[in-house]
């Protein structure tokens, strides 16, 4: 199971709606709600700081996450976070109860490798990531961090769909689940684009265009005549 040293302070708030929202935010606190589980949806609140800390971590995103709320601790994950479209600023966070017994589904992130090696790259290949996470479901005790892509063995031109990953024991793919529809690439190594050179007749046209509309060159004026000299 990824369970980390991730542990988070919270207090139960009764006070909701966007007011009392907005007054906690000023106060750097972020309202958050925890549900799930054999219990009925909480209202918290949490730091402001506490929470950006943990957001740094990659690996936040894919654990089991002890939220102490009020002093009693609860496994949860993370489902769902809004961020204020301008500022560096948590709006609002969404938090699931674990249950050991069921699957949670959840997305975790991909970690590629091999790139500089891979068959594809080395025959002046680009490598295009189609998708940087997978949405899982599995039993909490066998949760990953996150799902390696080995890229070493792709020529130029192929791509590794969803059923070529390597899943882990216990976890499989919910894009899957719907059948070939589902099997969605997840990465490609495409072939540099050439730039075309043109057909004579388009050099011929587009170099007309070009002089098309310069003015003629002006003939040189002609010099006056020199006056006779005074005897």
């Amino acid at each position: 199971m990824s369970k980390h040293e991730y542990i988070i302070e919270a207090t139960s708030r009764a006070n909701v709606g966007k007011g009392a929202s907005r007054r906690l935010r000023h106060q750097n606190v972020v309202p958050a709600i925890i549900y799930g589980g054999t219990k009925d949806p909480a209202n918290i609140s949490m730091s402001h700081n506490q929470i950006s800390r943990l957001l740094e971590n990659e690996s936040f995103f894919a654990s089991i996450i002890t939220m102490n709320i009020d002093g009693v601790n609860e496994d949860v994950v993370i489902k769902a976070l809004q961020r204020h479209p301008a500022k560096p600023r948590i709006m609002h966070a969404d938090f699931q109860r674990v249950d050991a017994n069921k699957p949670l589904h959840v997305k975790i992130p991909l970690h590629f490798i091999n790139e500089a090696i891979s068959i594809g790259v080395k025959a002046s290949g680009l490598v295009a990531h189609l998708m940087t996470k997978l949405e899982i479901s599995c039993l909490p005790r066998f949760l990953p961090e996150y799902i390696e892509v080995d890229l070493a063995e792709l020529g130029l031109g192929e791509s590794l769909h969803i059923s070529d990953l390597k899943l882990p024991e216990g976890v499989s793919s919910l894009s899957l689940s719907h059948g070939e529809s589902g099997d969605l690439a997840v990465v490609a190594i495409t072939a540099p684009k050439r730039a075309e050179e043109p057909t004579p007749a388009e050099a011929a046209a587009a170099a007309a265009k070009a002089t098309a509309g310069k003015a003629p060159a002006k003939a040189p004026a002609k010099a006056a005549p020199k006056a006779p000299a005074k005897k």
